[in-house]
């Protein structure tokens, strides 16, 4: 494991990358004895310092969740990462493209909770009754650290290459819409691209709120009323470019856009 010292220099790494728009090497081949312990710590002193220039918590995400996600990054099991205010968009915003690095498009269904949820074991129906609504969303993916290679060790200590979140679309209690059978066509400039359905997520999409809960008891936290939970994603990672208009049909739950600039 790694020392204090350690953490807060990777940290301190991450801090500057992100305001250069830098991708630095992978922290695994440069600290080849860290484990997942130590990406938690180094993620929550990377928070921790956002928090104390202003930024404010506002929900949590949880990455890694689908087969087809696992198959994309090579890591086979889930994550989590911390979501800013600083993060949150609404549907038909315009984003820089150059405030992000390695730059992809998730679709994501997002929980939002009227009571906490504190773990260990959280159930799949704590999660129900804990939640105000559901509502479409996009994840933008914004990784400080090189791709090639990159273990969960890497994509934890990296806030779970979360970059930001676009909602939008129609909320819905949780008991007015089947989630498992939730669909998604993604378009990029009206190209239809990918497509999935929210049961993709460990089965039902609430498990990854559950699994989420009970994996932040491990840290001494939980989920707080009002936080916004992105349950993991159901489609591949998709690249986007400069000047890309991104589009996610959710059918009866409406639409997510938004667009780089």
């Amino acid at each position: 494991m790694l020392d204090p010292s350690q953490i807060a220099s990777i940290a301190d790494e991450l801090v500057q990358a992100d305001r250069d728009r830098a991708v630095l090497p992978r922290l695994t081949s440069r600290y080849p004895d860290m484990v997942i312990e130590d990406s938690y710590a180094i993620q929550k002193e990377w928070s921790d310092r956002r928090i104390a220039a202003g930024a404010r918590l506002v929900g949590h995400k949880i990455g890694l969740t689908s087969k087809v996600m696992q198959v994309a990054t090579g890591i086979t099991e889930p994550d989590y990462g911390v979501i800013h205010d600083d993060m949150v968009f609404e549907s038909g915003a315009t984003l820089e493209f150059d405030r992000f690095s390695n730059v992809r498009i998730e679709v994501e269904l997002a929980f939002v909770l009227a009571k906490p949820l504190a773990g260990p074991n959280v159930s799949l129906f704590d999660v129900l009754e804990a939640t105000a609504y559901v509502v479409p969303a996009l994840e933008v993916l914004n990784s400080h650290l090189e791709l090639e290679g990159r273990t969960i060790v890497d994509t934890i200590s990296d806030n779970a290459a979360m970059g930001a979140m676009v909602l939008g679309g129609r909320p819905v209690k949780v008991d007015d819409v089947d989630l498992t059978w939730v669909p998604a066509l993604l378009y990029r400039n009206e190209t239809i691209e990918d497509s999935g359905v929210a049961g993709a997520v460990l089965g039902h999409p609430a498990l990854g709120v559950a699994w989420l809960a009970n994996k932040l008891a491990q840290h001494g936290q939980s989920l707080e009323a009002g936080e916004i939970i992105l349950a993991g994603s159901f489609t591949k990672p998709m690249w986007v470019e400069r000047g890309d208009t991104v589009h996610a049909d959710y059918n009866g739950l409406g639409s997510v856009t938004c667009r780089f600039i």
